[in-house]
């Protein structure tokens, strides 16, 4: 079901929207796209939660090169982008929008330094340790190009990729700490920046023998 708290925008956040999402300490952010290589596939849409619920899906339309509010929020440095598996949303922002986002917090990374008893760090299988939710994936691949038309299902998917992030940053943070890798999580998020340039230059391999 789709949250009841639940904004869809055209191109850009609004100027209401920014200043609401300003105030947060942290948000939660996630893409759609066309597919898996931010060079050829198309930006379609950006989801962001603050902490009281507050979901906007913004559509991105096709040849659209710059979002100034979005730009504003993800490279505002007193807010925590909480993305999960932060590197490919933050070169796709940065190669359609290009948008600079800072700090972050990834999940993934975080579920892969702290959550060592389990190989599944998939935001699935996140969700549905530390929330007991089990998210409706059915919409992941599907054509998100047609912005303008998204189905119920498509939308409730997109909303929920964000509904939980900003929890399960909370969980996972108290995992690393305890388990004395909380100064390594941050020193891997700082890393990101460096490896979305190389993804986005198709470098591969660079630190190999």
């Amino acid at each position: 079901m789709i949250l009841q708290d639940f904004q869809i925008g055209d191109g850009d956040l609004t100027d209401a929207a920014l200043s609401e999402y300003l105030k947060a300490p942290a948000i939660a952010v996630d893409t759609e796209t066309m597919g898996l290589l931010p060079q050829r596939d198309r930006l379609c849409l950006v989801q962001i939660c603050n902490p009281e619920g507050q979901v906007t899906a913004i559509r991105i339309s096709r040849g659209q090169t710059a979002a100034p509010n979005l730009k504003t929020l993800m490279e505002a440095t007193h807010i925590i982008k909480v993305f999960h598996f932060a590197r490919f949303d933050m070169a796709t922002l940065r190669h359609n929008l290009e948008i600079f986002v800072q700090p972050i917090f990834c999940t993934k990374i975080a579920s892969k330094l702290g959550r060592t008893y389990t190989n599944r760090h998939g935001l699935k299988d996140v969700v549905l340790e530390l929330e007991k939710v089990e998210l409706d994936k059915s919409a992941q691949s599907s054509d998100w190009g047609n912005a303008s038309n998204l189905s119920d299902v498509q939308l409730s998917y997109a909303a929920n990729d964000v509904r939980y992030l900003l929890s399960i940053q909370q969980k996972l943070s108290v995992i690393l700490k305890r388990e004395e890798r909380w100064q390594l999580a941050q020193e891997c998020f700082q890393t990101l920046s460096t490896i979305v340039a190389l993804d986005l230059l198709q470098f591969k391999d660079l630190f190999e023998h």
